[in-house]
């Protein structure tokens, strides 16, 4: 079976991570000359940026958000679809924990889309009852 690496980076290959962005949806598809300029800045600028890797491919990543004091927000975990069901989300997710715990970070969030609960809830985390996640928006 092929060994799965997952690894803290401040610098990665911008395109296999922009790939994921627009696999999961959360990225247009139109090609914009300063779409691997931004994917550069977010992978340097998360407090840590965790990439998954099978055989030197990029598989998987995830991030977290945070002062490094007190709070982090873990966000932007996706695995690329053939590659899902092999324990490769987990292993981001345990990473990001890992990292966040030994920085001393005990309040960790995040939000997942709808259908994810059970995968979060089997990794330790637990629906925040009577709270509501909020976007802004100007529309």
């Amino acid at each position: 079976m092929t060994q799965i690496n997952c690894k803290i980076v401040k610098e990665t290959v911008a395109t296999a991570i922009l790939a994921l962005y627009r696999q999961a949806g959360w990225w247009s598809t139109e090609d914009k000359d300063s779409d691997l300029e931004i994917i550069t800045k977010i992978v340097a600028n998360s407090f840590c940026f965790v990439i998954a890797t099978l055989d030197d491919q990029i598989v998987g990543m995830g991030r977290a958000l945070s002062d490094g004091i007190s709070d982090a927000y873990i966000q932007d975990v996706t695995v690329q679809k053939e590659f899902r069901g092999q324990g490769i989300g987990k292993a981001i997710i345990r990473t990001l924990v890992s990292f966040l715990k030994e920085h001393k970070l005990q309040w960790i969030g995040l939000i997942c889309e709808p259908g994810y609960e059970g995968f979060y809830q089997g990794l330790g985390f637990k629906v925040m009852a009577s709270y509501t996640p909020f976007l802004y928006s100007e529309t």
